[in-house]
C-alpha cells in the first residue's frame, strides 16, 4: 500500500503539522507501508527535501504574516502532482488549501483513494488576519472546508475528540476517527523527577503567536504569591517575541519577578531535558487542535496546567480541574500555579500519573490505527 502525504511544507522547525508529518511518515515506513510526501521544498537546500518537491508560493501583501507565524505554501505544479498521485493507492491530505484542492481534483480523476487529517481550525488560519476573525467568517471558512474539501474524503483523521465532535456538527459526510497525532513513547517507563523548589522552573512551548497567548502567564505573575520563586521559560519563536520580552523585562523591573524569563528556541533533545527539569508545563493557547508540545512535556512528568475554551482540544489531557483554567484568565491561572507549589506531594504524584498517562498516546498506536483507516479507504 502506497499513501501519499500532501501538505504546503514539511520541513519548517517548530511547526505541528511538519512535525507530525515527519513523524507519522517515519512510522509508516518503519511498519513496511510505502509512504511518501508531495510539499514544497525545504528551504535549508542543504537539508532533506520531500519526495516530490514543489517549488515554494509567495503570496503578495500577505506572505510577512505567512512567514511571521512559520508556514510556507507550495506551488501547484501539475506535472509533479499528477506524477505524484499516480504513484499512490491513498492520497492523504494535510490542509485544506489551493495545492489539496488541486490534489484532491487529480486522485479523483485518477479513481484513487482520497482521507485527510483535520489539523487545524478555522480560527487558527483567521485570528491573526487583522479584523478577520469573527464568528461568521470562521463558520462560513468552516462550511468551504467541507464542501471543498474534507467531504471528498472517504475518512478523516481527528486528532482529538474535540475535533470529531466539532466536525459533527457541522455535517461533515467522511467517516470520522478519532487517532491522536501521536508522540514517541520509550519502552520503558520514564524516571519521573521529583522536584521541591525554589525556583519552580515553570516552562511554555510555542510559537509566539495571539493564538498560543503567552502573555496570560505572563500575566499571571502579577497575581501569584509566589512570583519571586518561579524561573519562567519560554521554548519557541515567533513576531510577538519583543514584545514577550519587554512584558518580561517590566515584571523584572517592578519586582515582581526576581529570576528574569528565558526565551529560546530549542530542538527536541533539549526540550525534551527541560520539561523533565520542570515543576509545571502551562499551555495558553486558545485556539489548538491537538497540542503535542503539552503531551510531549506531560511524557517527561511534567505536571501541566492547560487553558480550557470551546477550541482547545488539550484541555483533553488533563485529569483533574486542577491541571485546567478558564482560557485568558491571568488570575486564575496564578491560583492553579500557587495551589501546585504550595502542594508539592501531591505535584510529585500527579507527575507520575501524568507520564503514564501519556504512554496511550503512542505514535506507533496511532500509525496501527492509520493503517486501518488506509486500508479502509
Amino acid at each position: 500500500m502506497r499513501i501519499l502525504f500532501v501538505c504546503n511544507n514539511a520541513s519548517i522547525p517548530g511547526n505541528g503539522i511538519c512535525t507530525s508529518v515527519r513523524t507519522t511518515v517515519a512510522q509508516l515506513r518503519k511498519a513496511g507501508i510505502d509512504a511518501k510526501v508531495l510539499a514544497g521544498e525545504n528551504a535549508d537546500l542543504a537539508g532533506p527535501q520531500p519526495d516530490f518537491r514543489l517549488k515554494r508560493f509567495y503570496f503578495p501583501l500577505f506572505q510577512p504574516i505567512i512567514d511571521a507565524n512559520g508556514f510556507s505554501y507550495a506551488s501547484r505544479d501539475r506535472k509533479i502532482i499528477r506524477q505524484a498521485v499516480e504513484w499512490a493507492d491513498v492520497v492523504h491530505i494535510q490542509e485544506p488549501f489551493l495545492l489539496q484542492k488541486t490534489a484532491i481534483r487529480m486522485a479523483q480523476k485518477l479513481g484513487k483513494a482520497v482521507t485527510g487529517t483535520f489539523h487545524m481550525y478555522t480560527e487558527n488560519l483567521l485570528s491573526e488576519i487583522p479584523g478577520a476573525s469573527w464568528k461568521w467568517s470562521n463558520h462560513l471558512l468552516m462550511l468551504d472546508w467541507r464542501n471543498h474539501f474534507f467531504d471528498h474524503c472517504s475518512d478523516i483523521q481527528c486528532p482529538s475528540q474535540t475535533v470529531r465532535n466539532l466536525l459533527e456538527d457541522y455535517g461533515f459526510k467522511s467517516r470520522l476517527h478519532v487517532i491522536s497525532n501521536g508522540i514517541e513513547i520509550p519502552e520503558e517507563p520514564v524516571t519521573v523527577r521529583t522536584h521541591e523548589g525554589p525556583p519552580y522552573l515553570i516552562i511554555n512551548v510555542g510559537r509566539f503567536a495571539t493564538k498560543k497567548d503567552q502573555i496570560t502567564l505572563l500575566r499571571a505573575m502579577r497575581y501569584s504569591r509566589h512570583a519571586k520563586n518561579i524561573q519562567l521559560h519560554f521554548a519557541g519563536n515567533g513576531q510577538l517575541i519583543r514584545q514577550y520580552e519587554r512584558e518580561a523585562g517590566a515584571l523584572v523591573k517592578e519586582g515582581i519577578l526576581k529570576h528574569r524569563p528565558v526565551f529560546a528556541f530549542y530542538n527536541a533533545a533539549q526540550l525534551k531535558e527541560l520539561a523533565a527539569q520542570s515543576y509545571l508545563y502551562v499551555h495558553c493557547a486558545t485556539i489548538e487542535v491537538e497540542g503535542l508540545g503539552c503531551m510531549e512535556a506531560i511524557r517527561e512528568g511534567t505536571v501541566p496546567i492547560i487553558a480550557k475554551g470551546e477550541r482547545i482540544a488539550t484541555s483533553d489531557f488533563a485529569l483533574d480541574e486542577r491541571s485546567t483554567f478558564p482560557v485568558r484568565d491571568a488570575r486564575a491561572l496564578a491560583e492553579k500555579i500557587d495551589w501546585w507549589i504550595e502542594h508539592p506531594r501531591e505535584r510529585n504524584e500527579m507527575a507520575r500519573r501524568y507520564a503514564e498517562s501519556a504512554r496511550g498516546y503512542s505514535v506507533e498506536a496511532s500509525v496501527e490505527k492509520l493503517i486501518a483507516m488506509f486500508r479502509q479507504a
